[in-house]
Order: structure tokens, then sequence, then C-alpha cells
């Protein structure tokens, strides 16, 4: 099913007999919307409404086979977050009826937060995505959402903002859901290359290159796959100035098999979404290209396939670094961590960015300490800590400050190497994994790190998804732009 939101001028005849959305404030109170109403149906709502649960925020009416009335009441005070899940409330109600077409008025809007609206239908468009690309039978039932009226519609350039979220959201979904033998790194090299066409700078290091600037730590990763390696830069110059850009490093594990540290059969389908960390930041420079952000940004990833073979990386190599730190592999299923050390540290020398914030799916820990809930956030400066948190707190995409500290960090010495890639002493798997990372950040740049296990894939749904890829992190790293350096 797909959501159309058009914007027109329409017959106000027309829409009066047929499906109307209306609003209205928090006790229900429809006094405002006697113009869209004939009297006896009025008079019908309001004796209703004085019998139905005054909790619930969205009441249908179906006053004929071809005539339904959604109430939907709002109270002024409502954060945003909050007007979104409400807008996800409205596509759960028409999603399961057979009508196919809506007239929203917009003059009926009652809410003093000026993109209401906006925000209403972002969530409802957020909860419509589906991933059905390979059901042989295709549900075809479009839903327009036509916008009428004269006060309360998004302006254009909002209009605009919103879309590119929107779909930015969406090709990270769509990227995560895609199954292994489809999106494996040489594919996804491809499609990220295409996305040229959106006005993005596209770098594309393949295995030759890769070698020859000495990032062996992620190259063990990949060595097992018949598939190459890469890392992709993808950069968007969209401030008048030439300032230092805003990096974003993703952990692009195609598939993770865990190497020769096998994980268990029962998971290892879920480990097609081991690459969440860099859709989402594909997305998000996909959304800031479609919607010209007035910021120089870069994205960085690191596309790699972690399989079992003959020419596999084995526990106990050695590998160099492109930082020049040698790595003992004690375990080849804490990869990620490799493939994010030598981004990470390529990322710092070569775009001298003003921040870097990295994500990955990079612990099963972090799972077990935040659930679902919260994505854990790894930090060497508060101020970007604060910015991260405020944000999250914003668009309900939330973040939970971990802590980094030296007896932690000693953890991770190796007797062999330089640093060893797991803490074999137990415990604070998901700390020390960002403390092998930190490592990597030579010249304290602001840095953070979100390990966004928990959060990238619900099998049952959220507030703002229907079960499946969730594209965490998009809307919540696009937020942090917007407030602070746009």
């Amino acid at each position: 099913m797909s959501i159309k939101i058009n914007y027109i001028t329409a017959n106000k005849n027309k829409s009066l007999s047929s499906n109307i959305v209306l609003f209205s404030n928090e006790k229900t109170k429809i006094n405002n919307l006697k113009n869209y109403l004939s009297k006896p149906e009025f008079v019908y709502i309001e004796d209703l409404l004085k019998t139905i649960d005054q909790k619930k925020n969205i009441f249908v009416f179906q006053l004929s086979s071809k005539r339904k009335i959604i109430l939907i009441s709002s109270k002024n005070n409502f954060k945003t977050s909050e007007i979104e899940n409400l807008g996800a409330e409205f596509y759960n109600q028409i999603n399961r009826g057979k009508s196919s077409e809506y007239f929203l008025i917009s003059d009926s809007v009652n809410s003093n937060h000026n993109l209401f609206l906006g925000h209403f239908l972002h969530g409802l468009k957020l909860k419509s995505y589906e991933f059905k690309k390979y059901k042989t039978k295709q549900d075809k039932n479009d839903i327009s959402i036509n916008v009428i009226g004269n006060k309360n519609k998004p302006s254009a350039q909002n209009q605009i903002k919103f879309k590119a979220l929107e779909q930015g959201t969406f090709y990270a979904r769509d990227l995560v859901s895609e199954p292994g033998n489809v999106l494996h790194p040489d594919e996804y090299a491809k499609r990220i290359s295409s996305l040229k066409k959106e006005g993005l700078k596209i770098n594309i290091y393949d295995e030759k290159k890769l070698k020859k600037l000495g990032m062996y730590a992620l190259l063990g990763v990949g060595q097992g796959s018949i598939r190459g390696s890469y890392l992709v830069t993808i950069e968007w110059n969209g401030a008048k100035n030439n300032s230092k850009p805003l990096a974003f490093v993703g952990k692009g594990v195609c598939f993770d098999t865990g190497g020769y540290s096998l994980k268990p059969a029962r998971f290892m389908e879920d480990m097609t979404y081991d690459m969440a960390g860099s859709a989402t930041v594909v997305g998000l420079m996909k959304n800031l290209a479609l919607r010209k952000a007035k910021v120089n940004a870069v994205g960085v990833v690191g596309l790699v396939e972690n399989m079992v073979s003959g020419n596999a990386q084995r526990p106990g190599d050695i590998v160099k670094s492109y930082s020049g730190k040698t790595i003992e592999i004690l375990n080849t299923d804490a990869e990620g961590r490799l493939v994010l050390a030598d981004a990470l540290t390529f990322t710092e020398k070569k775009f001298k960015p003003k921040l870097i914030v990295d994500l990955a799916t990079l612990t099963g820990a972090i799972i077990v300490c935040l659930g679902s809930e919260y994505a854990g956030l790894f930090s060497n400066n508060d101020k970007l800590s604060d910015q991260l948190y405020k944000a999250g707190e914003k668009v309900e995409e939330k973040v939970w400050r971990m802590p980094l500290h030296k007896n932690y960090d000693k953890l991770m010495n190796s007797k062999n190497a330089d640093v060893q890639n797991i803490n074999y002493v137990g415990g604070a798997g998901s700390t020390t994994a960002a403390q092998f990372l930190q490592r990597f950040i030579l010249n304290k740049t602001p840095w953070a790190h979100l390990d966004i296990a928990g959060m990238a894939f619900s099998k049952y749904g959220g507030a703002l998804n229907s079960g499946g890829a969730t594209g965490y992190g998009v809307r919540l790293l696009n937020k942090l732009i917007e407030d602070n350096y746009e």
C-alpha cells in the first residue's frame, strides 16, 4: 500500500460528499466544524460524542456507504513527536478500511504548533512504509489524502524538507531490508554511486586502493568473501563557506556469519541488517542533498561481507590498521569495530571534520542493557553528547550516554599487538567496543559512537514503523544538523 499526499484546490461540495478528515480540540468540541457537516450530521456526531470514550484520539463515523467522517482530537500542547504518533495512529485507522480517498480539511486544524499538519502527515507516511519488493502478490490499494483549505498547510519549503526526510529514511529502510544475496558489497557500492544524480560527490575505494592505503583491518574482515570490500565516501557541500564538514561513519557489514567465530544458526538470518549503520549514513546524505541542506557534510561507509572460507581471517591473526596500530584478532565475530577503525582514522585524517558520529549495530550487549528503547551513546565530548540527546528526544530516536574510562580501555590491551579486538575479562561488552574505537580517533576530534544494535530492526513494529527496518538515525542526525549546524 502506498500513501499519496496531494495539496489541492478542490471543489468544496465534492469534499463534503466524500470521506473527510476533521480536527477538533482535546475536549472534542465540534462547534467549529459546522461548515463541513450538514445539520443532521452535526447533531448525530455531537450526540454520539457524549457517549464515546473521550480518551481516544480518533473517532470514525460511517454515515453512509460513501461517506465517512474521521474526527481527530488534538491537544494544543502536543509535542512534535506526539503529533507524528497521531499521524501514525490515523494511518492504522485508514489502513483497515476499504476507502481509498480522503479529504483532509486543513482549516479545521486547532493547534498552536505552526507545523502541526506537516508533522501529522510525516508520521502517517513513516508508518505506512512496507518492504514487499519480493512478494509475488502485490497489494495495489493506494490511498490518497487530499489536503484542502487555506490555513495550516506547511509551506512549499517545509513540504520539501518533510519529503526529503521521508525519502532518506525510506532509502535506509530499503537498504537494510534487502537480503544478503542481493545487497552484497559490490551491489551496495553501485547503489551509493547512483546517488551522484542528487548532487552528491561519491568516491569508491576498491580493494586495490584500500591495500595501497594500508586498510588491512577493514580488508581482513572481507577477505573470506568472494565479493569485494570497499570504503565509500559521500560528500555534500551545501554551506556557502569552506567550513569543516560534519562527518558520519557507518558500519556496512552486508552479511555477518561471524567468520570462524561462527554465529548460532538461530540468529544468523538477522545478520542481513548488520549494515544498518551504513544505511543510516547513506539515507542521511540523500536527505541532505534532497533538501539542499546549508551545511558541509561527509558520509563514510565501510562495505564488507564477513564469510567463512579457506581465505577467511582466523582467530589469532594480527593485522595492521590504517592508523599504523596493530590489532590482534581474538574473535572474528567482533568484526564491525575493525571496519570502523580504519574508516574513523581515514575520515579524521582526510576530511579534518568538525565532528565525527559513527553508527553501528556493534554489540549484542547494548541490547541486554538498553533493549530497543535507546541507542547506546559513547563520546569524548560533552557538548556533542548533549546535542545528540536533545535531538533524539525531539524525534523519538533516543540515545542514552554510556561510560568511557581508562579502566575499561586497558582491557583492550594485547600482549602480542597494540590492541586486541575483544575484552576477554568479561562484561562491559559495549563499552570496551567503544574504547576500541576511540583508540582510532587520533587527533581528539569531537566524536560520538552510537551502538544501534537494538534500534535498527523491529520484528513487531513501533510508533512510526510497521515492523522491519526502522531507518533509525536518519531523523536523529538530521535534527542534530538542523538545530546546531545550519
